[in-house]
């Protein structure tokens, strides 16, 4: 198969390499493929034309889509959240398009379990007043038994789940189906959501992480209502997208001190812009949209996932990590 590779052009942790396509291409059993690199926009378009398959991230394919591309039967990203890729209109027909979910999973579970802990033993307050120099005791506490609701339970939800369940945690999981999941006390559905089954979870809720995608029925899930339901003294973490909740609700809450903390990886806009509030809000801790990747295991994951996608496309079998555009994940 004919693959183009399109790098970003000023980020060498997350550029693949000649020799890091021939090492996963030797994991994987599979050589031979016809490659082209490009960095450029003149370099895509050389390319393109002939390409069968399509490679890169996100933010660098959006600016050079829509393009001719009639050979193209694959296009895989190297991001799990293509929110930003929407509409679809730009994908060439016939053309599957896939991410690399489950490159993530690692480093975004610990991560989750972390922001976890953060909050239960008070860390964002005491970065608060180490900001204003001041001394406060302040106590906190161990994980068990605590009442923990995670959004989205795929490869990020389900990998926190599991980290909290061997601290003993109580997990409640909120997701499309009501199916069980091995690491959920219980799993709520999004056919139940809407007779109020979510906010009364929230009402329960201790510690409340959002790990699921952006799409038309997550937006703005965690709007001003909906925090006021968490009880007094609940902490929340995201890492899923900026616009699942309300930014301002949530600073507002923390400010009130309704809110103990919450660690935040994504926001919007991105990145913040000086002056903002989330700057100087109290009890809030800020992580730069790093939270799950680690660029040592980042690239040769994904490349394990793309050349599984590749040899299901190869024998005519579902290919694992398609993304479907009419459901957003």
């Amino acid at each position: 198969m004919r693959i183009h590779i399109q790098n970003p052009p000023d980020d060498p942790a997350f550029t693949i390499t000649p020799a890091q396509w021939a090492e996963a291409a030797a994991r994987a059993g599979a050589p031979g493929h016809a490659l082209s690199f490009g960095t450029t926009a003149a370099e895509f378009a050389a390319a393109i034309g002939q390409a069968e398959a399509l490679v890169g991230d996100k933010d660098i394919l959006r600016p050079l889509l829509p393009a001719a591309a009639p050979r193209l039967k694959l296009v895989f990203v190297t991001n799990a959240g293509l929110d930003n890729l929407a509409p679809f209109d730009w994908l060439p027909p016939g053309a599957a398009l896939c991410n690399n979910r489950g490159t993530h999973t690692e480093k975004a579970g610990q991560f989750g379990l972390m922001a976890v802990l953060m909050l239960a033993n008070r860390v964002p307050e005491m970065v608060t007043h180490q900001r204003a120099g001041a001394w406060h005791k302040l106590w906190g506490g161990t994980l068990a038994g605590r009442r923990l609701t995670i959004v989205g339970l795929g490869a990020l939800g389900g990998t926190i789940a599991a980290q909290a369940a061997r601290f003993g945690m109580h997990v409640t999981g909120v997701r499309a189906t009501e199916a069980p999941h091995p690491d959920c006390a219980r799993v709520v559905g999004t056919d139940v959501v809407g007779t109020g089954a979510l906010d009364a979870v929230l009402a329960q809720t201790e510690f409340l992480v959002l790990a699921c995608p952006l799409t038309p029925a997550t937006l703005g899930l965690l709007d001003r209502r909906r925090i006021a339901l968490l009880g007094p003294g609940a902490g929340v973490v995201n890492i899923g997208r900026g616009r699942l909740l309300d930014q301002d609700a949530l600073c507002d809450a923390l400010d009130a001190g309704h809110l103990s903390g919450a660690v935040l990886d994504v926001f919007d806009p991105e990145p913040i812009p000086p002056g903002h509030r989330i700057w100087t809000t109290r009890n809030l801790i800020v992580s730069p949209h790093t939270a799950a990747d680690d660029p040592a295991t980042y690239l040769p994951r994904s490349l394990e996932i793309l050349f599984a996608n590749l040899h299901a496309l190869e024998a005519g079998r579902p290919l694992p990590t398609r993304f479907d555009p009419g459901r957003g994940y």
